[in-house]
């Protein structure tokens, strides 16, 4: 899926991006990209956009994950496992583990380069710990 975009709609989005934090900051409901939608809470930095939506058990909250720059029609790519691992702490979820799906190749959907992470309420008990294999 692409993203129209005119130069003066880039350009806005680079100033825009400048003005914010290197850390993410929650954004006020009325500043979202759509106030009326299913998110529960927003987080921008000048990098990154980070929506928080409900999720099914095990999980407790889905956090989709997307680069707050463009290239061409479409959101950057390239997000690091370090980079995600911040984001997750930064949204308050330090101490939880999240997965990543890879679903079979039927029910791949990727119309954005947007990552998800599923935050878990429990731990998971194959994950490895820090002085535990």
């Amino acid at each position: 899926m692409s993203i129209v975009t005119t130069r003066a709609q880039r350009r806005e989005l680079e100033r825009t991006n400048a003005k914010m934090p290197r850390e993410l900051r929650l954004i006020p409901r009325h500043e979202w990209p759509n106030p009326d939608g299913p998110q529960r809470r927003v987080w921008r930095s000048r990098d990154y956009l980070v929506q928080e939506f409900d999720a099914p058990a095990p999980a407790c909250v889905r956090l989709s994950v997307n680069r707050s720059t463009l290239t061409g029609d479409r959101w950057d790519d390239n997000l690091t496992w370090d980079e995600l691992q911040d984001i997750k702490a930064q949204c308050g979820y330090t101490m939880a583990d999240a997965v990543e799906v890879y679903p079979p190749a039927g029910d791949v959907v990727n119309v954005a380069n947007m990552r998800h992470l599923w935050v878990l309420r429990e731990q998971l008990p194959f994950a490895w710990r820090k002085g535990r294999q």
